[in-house]
């Protein structure tokens, strides 16, 4: 779309920088951890969020409320304005929508306006969806999405880098929204104003060499002139529907947008032959089920071993799980099915 460089993560994870923290203050974080239903998933641990891995500041750890999939990997980030119109409301659900009927995890900060209509739309949508915080988990703000924090955590995860009971703080939420940037493959901005903090979510996703996407306003809101001037500056690339978004994707898209999980076709489907579904292979997925062999392997080892860019992985990870090609074992681990 445009002359920045292409898209893809670095192949190096990046370590986290991490203060240390006394045994007591380790123990007593776990308590209120367990207490408030809620696990602490590591940069180490297979369950981090394989995008946000490669950033350059990953955070040490994320507190963990509902659970993170792998197939997480392949989400879009819809933000924007706490004060959006009705047009951006119906937006930010459309899109939300139509991101969760691809098979996309939609990711979001739970925030007033277009980001509580973000998750609402994917959850309406059947889909899953991913809720980054300001505060612990276990302070959910604003007190208003009570209810929609309960309907995320089913349907998905709440998750933070800040420890348990961390109040929500003004200096928080741009941290915040690096983890938003890091672990999607884009961000879509919905409404924004001209110093809006969703801006700062785009910024980050494009330092990061992610897509960045604007739904045009309306020229005469307020809430607008910040997406507006993203688009016209060639800082984001404007869309109308679903398609704008898949084709920038690429072979990411096309993966997306033709792969349809349908109610019953689970990969363990007696319909699903060996012939046909190594018919139904493309050239990554080939060559990913061809490494996994008789052996259990993670989305990092098939990086590594395979050259392939992270999101082609984790992409192709979820086509071949819904072709039935490959199970998710316990550690998330990936397997081949016998039968392919």
């Amino acid at each position: 779309m445009n002359s920045r460089k292409s898209k893809g993560s670095a192949n190096v994870a990046q370590e986290p920088s991490w203060k240390p923290r006394s045994d007591e203050a380790i123990d007593r974080e776990i308590d209120l951890a367990g207490d408030a239903q809620t696990h602490i998933v590591c940069w180490e641990d297979p369950n981090y969020p394989a995008q946000l891995r490669y950033c350059d500041d990953p955070p040490v750890c994320l507190y963990v409320r509902g659970d993170l999939q792998p197939t997480d990997a392949v989400s879009i980030a819809i933000v924007g304005s706490r004060k959006s119109s009705r047009y951006g409301y119906d937006q930010a659900r459309r899109f939300a929508t139509l991101l969760a009927g691809a098979g996309f995890t939609v990711v979001s900060g739970m925030a007033r306006g277009v980001d509580g209509y973000a998750h609402d739309g994917a959850l309406c949508g059947n889909g899953r969806t991913v809720a980054v915080l300001g505060s612990g988990v276990d302070v959910i703000y604003p007190p208003e999405h009570g209810e929609l924090a309960k309907r995320i955590i089913g349907a998905g995860a709440i998750i933070s880098e800040l420890p348990m009971r961390t109040q929500p703080a003004g200096g928080s939420f741009p941290r915040r929204n690096r983890i938003i940037a890091g672990m999607t493959l884009g961000t879509l901005v919905v409404e924004a104003s001209s110093r809006s903090g969703a801006l700062i979510t785009a910024r980050l996703a494009s330092e990061y060499n992610r897509e960045v996407f604007a739904v045009p306003g309306q020229v005469n809101t307020p809430t607008a002139i910040g997406t507006n001037r993203l688009i016209q500056k060639g800082e984001a690339k404007l869309v109308a529907g679903l398609e704008d978004i898949l084709d920038e994707l690429g072979d990411v898209g096309k993966k997306m947008g033709s792969t349809k999980a349908r109610s019953g076709d689970t990969p363990d489907s007696p319909d699903a032959t060996r012939k046909a579904i190594r018919a139904s292979l493309d050239a990554n997925e080939r060559a990913l089920v061809d490494l996994l062999g008789d052996e259990e392997l993670t989305i990092d080892d098939l990086i590594a071993q395979s050259g392939l860019q992270a999101a082609a992985v984790t992409a192709s990870l979820t086509t071949l799980q819904i072709k039935g090609a490959i199970v998710i074992m316990p550690g998330n681990r990936i397997a081949r099915r016998r039968s392919s």
